[in-house]
This record gives C-alpha cells, structure tokens and sequence, in this order.
C-alpha cells in the first residue's frame, strides 16, 4: 500500500529542527570540529597567500635567504591543514553517528508507546526502513553537509581574502559569474528532494515485500508462487533502480554548470590578469598568488554547489522520521490516573460500542458482559464476530468508544497503563516468540524469574519434556516467531509464560488450538489449576472446551446473542444448541449430554 501524500517541510524548517533535536546536545563537540575547520581553512589560504613571496622575493628577485623561510612556512601549512583536517573529521564523523544511534534508539522508544492500531495501518518494513534507509540518509544531512559546508565555507572564505587583498579587480572578474549558477542549483536540490523521497517509500515497500516472503516460504513454496514473488521484488527492486539512476543523473547536472561557469571565469582572469603583469601594473607574484587562490577556491565552490543535494537527500529521510515522531499515540494516561488495586479481579464491559475505524462498521453493537471476581466466563461464537475485540478492549489496546470497561468498578481508562496491564495475562491463539532462548521466552515480562519459576511453569504447561529434549534444553534458540518449534510447542511455551506471569485476570484466546489432544488435556488441567481464585475470560471454538465455565456469551454479528450456563444454552435450543450440534454431529457424542471437561 503506498504511502498517503505529505506536504514536505521546508528546507529552513527542517534543518533548524534537526540542529534543535538532534545537532544542540553535541554544540561542544560542534565547536572544537569549528575550530578546526577554521584552522584548515587559514592554512590553505595561507599557502596560496606564499606563492607572492615565492615568485617575487624567491624566483624574481633571487633571494636565496627567504628560501628556506618560505618553504618552512609552506610544509607548516600543509602540516597544520592535515592535521586540522583529521581532527574535523573525526568529530564530525563522531557527531553523526552519535545523531543516528540517538534518532535510532529515540524513533524506537516512540514507537513502542504507539497504540496498536498504529502498527495495523503500517507495514512492519515501511517502519524498519525509517531505522535504516532514512535515519542514514540523515547522516548526509547532518554529518557531512555541515562538515562541507563549515569546512568548504570557511576555505573559501580565507581564499576569497586572499583573492581581493593581491587583485581585487580580478577577484570581481572572478566572482561575478557564480551568482549565475545559484537558481539552476537550487532547482536541482528541490527534484533531489522529490526523488529522494519517493525512493525511499519505495524502499520501505520493498522491505515489507521481502519481509512477507520470507515469512511466508512455507506458503510461497507450497502454492508454487516463486514466480509471482519474483515478478512482484522484481517491479519494486527495477522501480527503485530507475529512481536511484534519476537521482545520480540529477546530481551531476550540477557538475557541467560549475565546470562551464569555473572555466569562464579562470579564461577572463588569465587573460584580464596576464595584460596587468605585461603592462606592469600589477607583479607576477601577486597574480601567481591569486591564480592559486583561484584554483583553490574552485573546489569549495564545487562541493559546495553539489552540497545542496546531498543535504536534500538528508532532509528527505528526515521529514519522514519527524513524521513518525509527530506521530502521539491516542491510548496513554489520563494526568490523574491510579495505580489499579486489585480486590478481586471482576470485569464488567457496560454497553459498549466500538469501531476500528471513525467510517467503518461497528464491531461492537451495545455490548455487556459480567465476569465475576475468581470465574470463568467463555466468548463463543463465528468467526469475526467481536470475541478477540471484546478481550482487547480489557488491557486498553483499543478504547471504546462508547459505554465502559471496569474492573473491580474502576474504569480501565482510570489506571495506569502499566498496572492495568501487569494485572492481565494474554494467551492468544498468534503466538509471538523472539528469536532468543527457551527460558527468556518463557521468562518475558518477569526478567527476575528463578529456574524453578520457569522450569515448573513449563512443566505445569505441558512443555518441560519437549524444551529437555532439544539441543540445548533451556537454553536452545527458537529462532524468529519460533520458526524452529512446532505450532503446539509455540502454544505451550506461550501458555508458561503466562503462568509465569501469574497474573490475578486471565485473557485466554483459542488458548490451546494449536495442540493435539494429549498436549490439550494436559494443558487444560494446568489451566484449570491456574484459573482457581482467578477472574478469566477464555475464547473457545471448540465448545467441549467451555463446558464447564459459570457463564457462556454468544457473540453474533458484535451483539450479544445468548447468555448462560453451557445446561441453560442448550436447554433454550438457540444460537449456542445450533453451533453445539453442528460440532459435534458425525463424531459420536452425545450433544445433549457431553462429556465433563475441564474449561
């Protein structure tokens, strides 16, 4: 999905905002590079300004006691101008790779407090590439166009000193043309900055591609789509060449405009200045010293033509970095709210609406449902039909938008986030595992867990026979989403970690759909265990599961469609009696009378 169109900020009003948010905490370290840069650049002028000396009291008038004088002050030049040159950029360099880890951990740390629905309506390699593509490209902006632009600036200066202290009236000749090539210049920064941009979102697009595919082998392989997704990196990856290629096309427009207007303008001071020293009104060292310094200004000029566009780049990935950072999270804590004290757990959702969207359907029609301290109460029903959103609403990744979630009568928007969210456990059936090992998977949200606190959550989740058995026990690597972990070892593995949390509200989404039938016993004694004393609320497609629960809602269409006890439900021959036959005709059971199991 492409991106929505943006108005981009201007030139001055980004960089202003980077050299107030990224570039102010480094201004001392800014100062000593300065210091350097004008060191260097007095140097260079200073050697141009000797070659008046060379030619006239040296080579002219053969005064061999200036010789070594004026050599030794040249090699002092050149050794200072070396040396300044090192310190410059090694601070430089410093200074814009500290900008980047800062932006890189900042962007992070902001993402994070980013609602959910935030992460829904962007692709994960849209927003990877802000930490790579675009945040580099800031680098440019920041690192190396000031370090150009102070370094390049300040020689041209000390040469432009040096220009109109031997021949002012050549240094006019050769100055007047440049103000011609300002216009052209900044045309092209502004095509850099277009093109830029659209790279870069074509670059994030590609990176949520790959991140798909990848993800997706299974899939890709087992539906023979290789070619497809080879055609689909392929448009992406030819699209961000033909932008790559405009831009470098763009860029060196800038070279024929300076070289053109730099040769015009070294043409009209040889031959105005080469009349002067023939005619005798001006000396050859003057003009020797200022042809160097004329030289020597023409590459500053030259880098400081192509500047624009290089810090154009820089500014593109940076507008799309503060766009993000614009970005403020709608679910955060009200000023006055508490810390959720827990006195028994009981939740209550009272008439409550809910959309996804501001245009979109409701998903939720007048909602209420009653979990009472230490029960369990089941959410039953079709596919899409609010289960998982009514379990989302409870630990705010989504508000209401009408109506009220409590718990033990305070409302959830009343609370910290942190409390709210340390006093529920979330078992879904989209189990998420990081690519790290056994035990931090397990031991995730309570860092300070003992083995015995993990091996016995595992054992009472039905996994510590499977975690003894693989290489490296606790202590093996999943890999990214547990890719190394088969679907019902993922479940278990996700089941103690919340046990581990051990937390006073259970939120239990298709908990056990991944495990095959002994796995699903043995985890369903150790969940009935955990949920004594508990308030939990569990989703379930198969209601064999439920049986047992002290209330069952049928959810239909985002309403509540039924109400009661798994014996009232089917006794009212209604929406629950219909789904319960349907499950369970053809496989042998009795509908009417089940067999007893554990919720």
């Amino acid at each position: 999905m492409s991106e929505a169109p943006h108005s981009p900020q201007s030139t001055g009003a980004l960089v202003g905002r980077l050299v107030r948010e990224s570039v102010r905490p480094y201004l001392s370290w800014l100062a000593a590079a300065v210091v350097c840069m004008v060191l260097m650049a007095a140097a260079q002028a200073l050697s141009a300004w000797l070659m008046k000396p060379v030619v006239n009291e040296v080579f002219l008038e053969r005064n061999q006691g200036l010789l070594w004088p004026v050599g030794g002050a040249v090699l002092m030049t050149f050794l200072v101008k070396g040396i300044a040159n090192y310190g410059q950029a090694t601070l430089m360099s410093m200074i814009g790779q500290r900008i980047i880890t800062d932006t890189q951990i900042r962007l992070y740390e902001h993402l994070l407090r980013m609602d959910i629905s935030y992460f829904h309506a962007n692709a994960t390699g849209k927003l990877i590439s802000r930490f790579t593509t675009d945040i580099n490209s800031m680098r440019s902006a920041v690192s190396n166009a000031l370090t150009g632009f102070g370094k390049d600036l300040l020689s041209l200066v000390g040469l432009v000193i040096v220009m109109f202290i031997t021949e002012w009236q050549l240094a006019i000749i050769a100055f007047v043309v440049f103000p011609i090539a300002i216009l052209p210049i900044v045309r092209l920064g502004r095509r850099m900055r277009k093109v830029t941009d659209h790279t870069q979102v074509q670059t994030g697009e590609f990176m949520t591609l790959l991140e798909q595919t990848f993800q997706g082998i299974r899939h890709v392989k087992a539906y023979g789509m290789e070619g497809y997704e080879k055609g689909r990196v392929a448009n992406i990856a030819n699209g961000i060449y033909r932008l790559v290629f405009k831009a470098a096309r763009v860029r060196a427009v800038s070279s024929p405009i300076m070289e053109s207007l730099a040769g015009a303008a070294i043409a009209a001071v040889i031959v105005y200045g080469g009349l002067r020293v023939i005619e005798g009104v001006t000396t050859p060292g003057d003009f020797f010293a200022f042809i160097t310094a004329a030289l020597m200004a023409y590459e500053p000029v030259k880098r400081l033509a192509n500047l624009n566009a290089s810090l154009q780049e820089g500014l593109a990935g940076a507008d799309r970095v503060f766009r993000v950072l614009d970005e403020n999270p709608t679910i955060v804590d009200h000023e006055d709210a508490a810390e959720l004290v827990i006195r028994g757990g009981a939740v209550m959702l009272s008439d409550v609406r809910f959309a996804y969207d501001d245009e979109g359907k409701e998903a939720l029609e007048h909602v209420s449902i009653d979990v009472p301290a230490g029960k369990t109460v089941a959410l039953v029903g079709p596919s899409g039909a609010g289960k998982s959103t009514i379990l989302n609403l409870i630990p705010r990744f989504y508000d209401v938008n009408d109506g009220s979630v409590k718990i033990d009568g305070t409302d959830v928007r009343d609370v910290t986030l942190a409390s709210l969210r340390a006093a529920t456990a979330l078992v879904s059936q989209e189990v998420t595992l990081f690519d790290d090992t056994v035990r931090a998977n397990i031991a995730y949200g309570k860092h300070d867990a003992t083995e015995d606190e993990i091996t016995t959550a595992a054992r009472n989740a039905a996994a510590d026979e499977f975690i003894r058995e693989l290489p490296e026990g606790y202590d093996t690597v999943v890999g990214e989403m547990g890719v190394r972990l088969s679907g019902g070892q993922r479940q278990r593995l996700a089941i103690a970690r919340a046990m581990l949390k051990n937390a006073p509200i259970l939120l239990l989404d298709e908990a056990t759909s991944a495990l095959d039938t002994e796995s699903e016993r043995k985890v369903q004694a150790a969940l009935e265990e955990l949920m004594k004393g508990r308030t939990t609320l569990v989703i379930a497609h198969r209601l064999s599961t439920v049986v047992n629960a002290d209330l069952i809602y049928v959810i239909d269409q985002g309403r509540i469609a039924e109400r009661g006890t798994h014996a009232e439900l089917l006794a009212a021959n209604g929406a629950y009696a219909k789904l319960y036959a349907l499950q369970f005709a053809g496989n042998g059971e009795n509908a009417a009378e089940p067999a007893p199991q554990p919720a």
